[in-house]
């Protein structure tokens, strides 16, 4: 009996490695999704700030505009000031011209402040596209590092699984059901050591007498409280 626990601990550790890798092999494409996630992330940044900049670049064209069409308009005030023939006319355009300067330097403050958010929108382009090449380096270098140890981990399974197939070849028919039965009922772990009368499955003390039939191997032993394998921990 002896010989029959160590080769159901060794099944176990198989089963055990088996699941581990599996999960650690589904989380490789979710890994991937998430570095490229990262990256559309800076690339829609750079877009959004784009579309920010090229707003304000057609809105300080219209300023332009406008502020050309105020010149032009002054100009002509200018040049109609020579003409008026009385002292009402002559206020009236100075008026029109001073009102057309005011709207000016209004547009003029403007004009700077849509400058000032210009600049500050290209330093964010440039500071993006600079994080987006160095990221993608980066993501370039954890996506080699992801798949090459998914190769070798799908590697590893494959070694698993023909190890696993040996050294079922090894356990009695009966045995290896009832081992199949408790993994199941178990979530996947049906043998598990104790070791100071403890448990290890579930952390509970065992009866003296039960703990002290474990060190003869005379018959296979199994937990009270979780019904599991059990074996002494040497």
């Amino acid at each position: 009996m002896k010989e029959q626990i160590r080769v159901l601990v060794k099944l176990q550790h198989f089963d055990t490695e088996t699941v581990r890798i599996k999960s650690t092999l589904n989380d490789v494409s979710k890994k991937l999704e998430n570095l490229d996630s990262s990256l559309k992330e800076i690339e829609q940044t750079i877009k959004d700030q784009e579309s920010v900049l090229n707003e304000l670049t057609k809105e300080y064209r219209d300023y332009e505009s406008d502020v050309k069409m105020n010149l032009a308009k002054n100009k002509n005030c200018q040049e109609k000031l020579r003409s008026v023939k009385t002292n009402k006319e002559y206020q009236s355009m100075l008026k029109e011209i001073e009102a057309v300067k005011a709207e000016n330097s209004s547009i003029e403050d403007k004009m700077i402040e849509c400058l000032d958010r210009m600049d500050e929108t290209e330093d964010i382009i440039a500071k993006k596209k600079d994080e987006y090449l160095q990221f993608s380096d980066y993501i370039k270098s954890e996506k080699e590092n992801i798949e090459h140890e998914a190769g070798i981990n799908k590697k590893t399974l494959d070694e698993l699984d023909m190890d696993r197939k040996n050294v079922s070849g090894l356990i009695d028919s009966q045995l290896f059901k009832k081992y199949l039965v408790i993994k199941e009922q178990q979530g996947g772990l049906a043998v598990v050591p104790v070791k100071d009368a403890v448990c290890h499955g579930c952390n509970v003390n065992l009866p003296p007498q039960l703990y002290n039939e474990l060190f003869r191997y005379a018959s296979l032993k199994f937990c009270p409280n979780c019904h599991r394998i059990i074996y002494l921990k040497e």
